[in-house]
């Protein structure tokens, strides 16, 4: 997911993909912990898509705010 589809989305369909990653990487925490995880490169992606739609959202606030 690059920055360009984030800016995209609306405040709920990126409040949606904020809950739908989460909830990823804390089974695949929970995966890893019982040595299930096959796909460890997968933890980094996901942690920077979150930082993506985090910092969007927050400029989406700041824009609101000052606004």
């Amino acid at each position: 997911m690059d920055i360009a589809d984030i800016r995209s989305k609306s405040l709920q369909e990126l409040d949606e993909t904020l809950v739908k990653l989460r909830k990823e990487f804390v089974n695949l925490a929970f995966q890893r912990k019982l040595g299930q995880c096959s796909n460890v490169s997968r933890f980094g992606l996901i942690r920077k898509n979150i930082a993506r739609i985090l910092t969007v959202l927050n400029e989406r606030r700041r824009k609101k705010k000052d606004v």
